[in-house]
């Protein structure tokens, strides 16, 4: 088993970009089995203060891997262009320099998590016995940060080298291992959210240590790397600069995500709870899209590497193409069988009605959203990352303009600004691309 790498032009096909994106999408949807894997565990203990502690945590370490997870599409984008560039060494470095990065950043939450959970769980207003609960469940899950920070680069290393399928299998076995391991230590042995937490660290060490393997075998004898290419100053700037100016239009993200499901409970439970169906039903979809942006990130940042400007191009019309193919009947699936799914997610009369009134403007979310995916894909590739990070300031301004405009017309208006934030992100994208083009390829 090796990497194939080879000079000349980059082949740019549908049955190729599929290869990636499909992979990638079930890989996606491999994700929130952890939380839910613990969740499930704890709740047939049938204490709801252990349920609540379970779920506030799992939150939080969501919010803090999904910041780090940066790391994934900072790595797909530069391996990508060194296996484009026919320059295998470079190809190997980005690896472990990535992996080094990772544990760095993973050390340094272990050692400040004690702070970031006590200010968490403050914000949150968690009552004293769901806190102490939660704190318990962090302090053993966060041993588990170099890990899962460390499987993102695994992963976005195996996407820049085209083989989602390995990424694919990896994610199951971390799924898997974390499903035996919850079983065994909290349901068969009685550990409670201690053995939930030490289940999900044991499950990414496993991750960890297949991924590396995995890379190990797929480098062949050809894996060592001379000390002073990974720490190459240059290069260690480029891959910090990038991944964190995708961690910020992350956090930016976040922060648009967060202050709509905050408007959405200032209005009332009901719509709290029916936004948050609604935003689970299209969350589905974004499965599909995300896989359709990995594509993009391994062929155009493999087009950029190899400076061939056609095959970038073509790879830009492929993924708006699979895009939009998905998203039209996406949206329409969603306005007439969302109605079933709200009813099987919710048993209040009322929460279903209101999800229902406004089922209508969250299965516009595909169609609006598209755009912004695609281009994630695109920018993540070429490693447009100062631009990604930039483009994110005015789409959240169009935001938070909307919703102050709109601001009478109740979950309407927080709906409108939404999607309008949506659509901003991708047309700010298109207009900025073409100079972008015209810079990185002459």
């Amino acid at each position: 088993m090796s990497i194939a790498i080879g000079a000349g032009r980059v082949e740019v096909t549908h049955r190729r970009f599929l290869a990636i994106a499909l992979p990638a999408t079930l890989a996606q949807m491999t994700t929130p089995l952890l939380g839910l894997v613990a969740t499930g565990a704890i709740g047939r203990l049938g204490d709801a203060v252990l349920l609540g502690a379970v779920a506030v945590g799992a939150l939080l370490f969501d919010f803090l891997f999904w910041v780090f997870g940066s790391l994934r599409m900072g790595t797909a984008g530069l391996t990508a262009q060194a296996l484009g560039r026919n320059h295998p060494v470079e190809v190997r470095a980005a690896l472990i320099r990535a992996v080094l990065i990772s544990f760095a950043i993973g050390l340094v939450l272990i050692v400040l998590h004690a702070p970031v959970a006590h200010i968490a769980f403050t914000l949150m207003g968690t009552s004293a016995a769901v806190s102490t609960a939660a704190g318990l469940y962090f302090s053993i899950r966060i041993f588990a940060a170099p890990f899962a920070i460390a499987n993102f680069s695994v992963l976005g290393w195996l996407v820049g080298i085209a083989r989602t399928d390995i990424g694919l299998g990896l994610q199951i076995l971390i799924a898997l291992a974390n499903a035996g391991l919850t079983a065994l230590l909290v349901l068969y042995w009685d550990f409670g959210i201690a053995g939930a937490a030490l289940a999900n660290l044991l499950a990414e060490v496993v991750g960890t240590v297949a991924g590396l393997a995995a890379a190990r075998r797929l480098l062949g004898r050809s894996w060592r790397v001379p000390l002073a290419t990974v720490l190459d100053r240059h290069r260690v700037i480029e891959t910090v600069a990038v991944n964190t100016d995708i961690m910020v239009r992350t956090g930016l993200l976040m922060l648009v995500l967060l202050f709509f499901a905050s408007q959405g409970a200032r209005h009332d439970d009901v719509t709290l709870a029916a936004n948050a169906v609604l935003y689970n039903i299209v969350m589905v979809t974004a499965f599909f899209l995300d896989g359709f942006a990995t594509a993009a990130e391994q062929i155009c940042g493999r087009s950029v590497g190899a400076r061939d400007r056609p095959a970038f191009l073509r790879a830009v019309r492929m993924v708006l193409m699979w895009g939009f193919g998905f998203a039209v009947p996406a949206s329409l699936l969603l306005v007439l069988e969302g109605g079933r799914v709200i009813d099987l997610l919710a048993a209040n009369e009322q929460v279903r009605e209101v999800a229902r009134a406004f089922l209508p403007m969250a299965a516009l979310t595909p169609l609006l959203g598209v755009a912004a995916f695609s281009f994630d894909g695109i920018y993540s590739g070429a490693t447009w990352s100062r631009d990604m990070r930039n483009l994110m300031l005015p789409a959240v301004g169009l935001f938070f303009a909307v919703w102050a405009a709109t601001l009478s017309f109740g979950n309407t208006g927080l709906w409108s600004a939404y999607l309008s934030f949506m659509a901003g992100r991708g047309l700010f994208q298109a207009w900025r691309m073409p100079a972008l083009v015209r810079r990185t390829f002459g």
